[in-house]
């Protein structure tokens, strides 16, 4: 499959080029310039084509250790990547000095480039369409990535770049039963990081995956959208999440935090695996807490991952704290894993990824119907319901409806009148008989029906 990279100066589109060949709104887009920092990879289709599509950082001129001189190294590793480059322009805006520096940057890379010329709806562009002759790049190809206008004349382009063969031009007929549909591989596990700003949520998936494939750094929130990256680990194919970091409400007040903050939503409801990672130095403060809660609320598997314990002095003690902080601060979630790591050095990585294989299984954790109503006796007889308006509350029957997370509906007599309190002692008993210990587990209460009620 080929590789497209969208490349270009600040704020000339390439995100909503990138959303609109993509099919769907992955990348954040704003007015502001600088919006995108790390590359985003994802699978597009123009017409028959399928490729895949990488969404860069505006490229500046600039170099040192700066976040701008990161970013444009995540932008020339994306060149380096691509067997074609889009080379974006700002056709209202006419040809800049950065524009023919990048056009002179890409006459040196071995991908294929092709400019187009964004914003080119009505007459506005026209003046920059032909300025953009001077850059060399053969003709440009008039667009409008917002209002999709100019995407045949793309196709065009692409379609006699690429070789039209079966893995990049798909078959427009019904395909038939493929032979190899028993062997094909389990769809990948969907794993996000989450955690509050600059606790290393980026560094610890650039030391899974190996590589600086994200953007890191001194500076707090330079992540701003969830980043999706594919993985493998012991043969299992990954898709890691790395996500903007959490702050709390009452200090989210610009426009691009709350989108990068729904971002992370969308990526924690997405996800099967959570990784909450917190720092050291703050574990279970209030925020932490409250995303602990979310993703829970959520019905996501979680893993807590306390990150930095390389700078901890006396291991021992903290280690206890940690333990009695997380019994006491989230009682609700008894045995949730909490793994000590240094995403900086990668000590614990293997411990991490063990405790995301317990909790992925627990939360697929499924029992069958007959157990489940034995061990329902055993804890009635054990502690019978209580007496409610004079009558007592009869537990009929239990089965599983779902797993993912797991979920039982229990069948009995005046079923909202059921204590809170007894459904915890049943949930807990749940996680010890079943030993379904890491994942939230939900009980819904359904009414049995009255045989002696008068028929409607």
């Amino acid at each position: 499959m080929y590789t497209v990279a969208i490349v270009g100066r600040p704020n000339v589109g390439k995100s909503t080029l990138f959303n609109r060949l993509a099919g769907k709104r992955l990348a954040l887009v704003d007015d502001i310039p600088g919006v995108t920092r790390d590359r985003r990879e994802a699978e597009a289709r123009l017409v028959n084509l399928t490729f895949r599509i990488i969404d860069t950082a505006g490229f500046q001129d600039v170099t040192g250790e700066v976040l701008e001189a990161r970013m444009r190294a995540q932008t020339e590793a994306a060149i380096k990547q691509a067997d074609i480059c889009l080379l974006l322009i700002d056709a209202r805006a006419g040809v800049t000095t950065l524009d023919e520096f990048m056009a002179e940057t890409l006459r040196g890379a071995t991908a294929k480039v092709l400019l187009l010329a964004n914003k080119c709806e009505g007459s506005a562009g026209e003046s920059g369409i032909y300025e953009s002759y001077a850059l060399g790049l053969d003709d440009p190809i008039a667009i409008s990535a917002e209002h999709g206008e100019g995407m045949r004349e793309l196709y065009d382009a692409l379609r006699n770049i690429m070789e039209i063969d079966q893995e990049t031009l798909s078959s427009e007929g019904e395909e038939g039963p493929s032979d190899h549909a028993d062997t094909a591989p389990p769809p990948a596990l969907r794993i996000a990081v989450v955690g509050r700003p600059n606790v290393g949520k980026s560094t610890l998936v650039n030391q899974l995956l190996g590589e600086q494939r994200l953007l890191t750094g001194p500076e707090a929130g330079i992540t701003r959208d969830a980043i999706s990256v594919d993985w493998q680990w012991q043969g299992r194919q990954i898709k890691l999440y790395d996500t903007a970091g959490m702050r709390r409400r009452s200090r989210v007040a610009d426009k691009l935090e709350k989108l990068s903050v729904s971002d992370t939503l969308r990526a924690i409801r997405f996800a099967e695996v959570v990784i909450l990672l917190i720092d050291v130095a703050s574990p279970f403060e209030k925020q932490n807490l409250q995303i602990a809660d979310l993703i829970h609320t959520e019905g996501r598997a979680m893993v807590i991952a306390v990150n930095k314990w390389d700078l901890e002095k006396n291991r021992k003690r903290k280690w206890r704290e940690l333990t009695e902080q997380l019994e006491r601060l989230l009682p609700q979630m008894r045995g949730i894993p909490l793994v000590k790591l240094s995403a900086l050095t990668g000590q614990g990585m293997n411990a991490l990824m063990d405790a995301v294989a317990r909790v992925y299984e627990d939360w697929n954790a499924r029992v069958k119907t007959p157990e489940l109503n034995r061990w329902l006796v055993e804890m009635a007889d054990r502690h019978p319901p209580p007496i409610t308006k004079g009558r007592r509350i009869r537990l009929r029957y239990m089965s599983q409806i779902k797993t993912r997370p797991p979920t039982f509906v229990l069948f009995a007599s005046h079923a909202a009148q059921l204590p809170d309190s007894y459904r915890r002692y049943l949930v807990n008993g749940l996680r010890e008989a079943f030993d379904i210990q890491a994942v939230p587990i939900r009980l819904r209460m359904r009414q049995g029906k009255n045989p002696f009620a008068p028929r409607k």
